[in-house]
């Protein structure tokens, strides 16, 4: 077979359909992890391989020929994936973020967009007959699309980009919220999915750029090369898809949800609480040292004083006034300065204070230091010593 069906933009389509297709099936047939949000992710990248599908069909200058020959239902039926492709990311992200979290039926409600734009479609051409479809193929060109068309075209990466910036929201949510629950942030580092998800909202705000060039070129008269804006959105779609899938199967292992009702059912619980589950949270700590434990979280410490994660986290924030990060953080501040204090650690580095009072990053150690005690470990330990000698 001589006939050429791709040119060199269009193998960054078909890449990205190639590897979307690929690790969808591996989502949906694997037994391990977070069934939903796999199911999600799997979702998300089958939307995502649709979307080149209808690239190519429509705009593919040796494939659109090919396209024609087989069905003039193919055109178009595939862009139906444009109004779910980023609500099954918010969704996705959600289900990361989110312990226990479950798809609710005000979730629908970001789905109303791709019925009713389903409806236009099938009443507006799957409803019409092959021959009027074939015409309006051969004969129809960018400039002759309706106008309609062009605003649905715009509304819908308008609707996108709006999705898209749910999905940050949804982070920034996440990234505020975490100290609640974890003492050592690194652990639960989330900057590559922050990076994925401003990545696509980039890609959805170009998308509303070549719908306004379209409509500058073909309705104002100002022309805008929008075929090269939509040629660095394929490209930018590709990258970003590889990273997802590079990251999402390397690093979510360590991306651990937060509670969600936690902020909510803090504000039911009362202002004043039981004075001996203050004095057992105190006791507790002072006599075990469970902040020794660098991945320790709300949830292992309720669980050692036998409490109830929210009804801790409600008294750590309302009686304390810290965060579980803030208040675990202290404790080890506390340890690190009785180390440091000691005859036998004049000359331990301070990598090892830091790992023998809990710490695993360095960055954390020594912010929170400063911040407590107002000078450096470093300075801390030579000015007690500089004391100790002139005594």
């Amino acid at each position: 077979m001589k006939e050429v069906l791709f040119n060199t933009h269009d193998l960054a389509l078909i890449f990205t359909m190639f590897i979307c297709l690929s690790f969808s099936v591996f989502l949906i047939t694997l037994k391990k992890g977070n069934k939903l949000s796999n199911c999600l992710l799997a979702c998300f990248l089958l939307a995502q391989a649709a979307i080149p599908m209808d690239n190519l069909i429509n705009f593919g200058e040796a494939f659109r020929p090919f396209a024609l020959n087989l069905s003039p239902n193919l055109f178009y039926t595939f862009g139906l994936a444009f109004w779910l492709e980023v609500p099954l990311l918010l969704l996705y992200i959600k289900s990361l973020v989110n312990k226990n979290y479950e798809v609710k039926k005000i979730d629908a409600l970001y789905f109303i967009p791709f019925i009713l734009y389903a409806i236009y479609f099938t009443l507006d051409w799957l409803m019409l007959d092959n021959s009027v479809k074939l015409d309006a193929l051969q004969n129809g060109t960018i400039e002759t699309t309706p106008i309609v068309d062009r605003i649905i075209y715009f509304s819908r990466e308008c609707f996108r980009f709006s999705i898209s910036v749910l999905c940050f929201l949804e982070l920034q949510k996440y990234q505020k919220n975490i100290k609640n629950e974890f003492a050592e942030l690194e652990s639960v580092d989330l900057t590559w999915l922050k990076v994925l998800v401003i990545g696509f909202l980039v890609v959805h705000l170009n998308a509303i750029f070549v719908s306004l060039g379209i409509i500058m070129s073909y309705d104002i008269g100002i022309i805008v090369d929008h075929e090269l804006l939509g040629l660095t959105s394929n490209y930018a779609v590709l990258l970003l898809i590889t990273s997802l899938i590079f990251f999402s199967a390397g690093h979510s292992r360590i991306f651990q949800g937060i509670d969600d009702t936690l902020t909510t059912e803090q504000s039911k619980l009362p202002e004043v609480f039981e004075p001996e589950k203050i004095q057992k949270i105190e006791s507790y700590l002072l006599k075990n040292k469970p902040y020794l434990n660098h991945l320790l979280t709300l949830d292992n410490l309720a669980s050692q004083l036998g409490m109830g994660s929210r009804s801790l986290s409600s008294i750590i924030n309302r009686h304390f006034g810290k965060n579980f990060f803030e208040f675990i953080n202290h404790y080890r501040i506390e340890e690190s300065k009785r180390l440091l204090l000691l005859e036998e650690n004049k000359t331990v580095t301070m990598l090892d204070i830091m790992d023998k009072a809990g710490f695993n990053s360095k960055a954390t150690f020594n912010t929170f230091f400063k911040k407590l005690v107002g000078i450096t470990p470093t300075q801390f330990r030579k000015e007690h010593w500089e004391r100790q000698a002139k005594a």
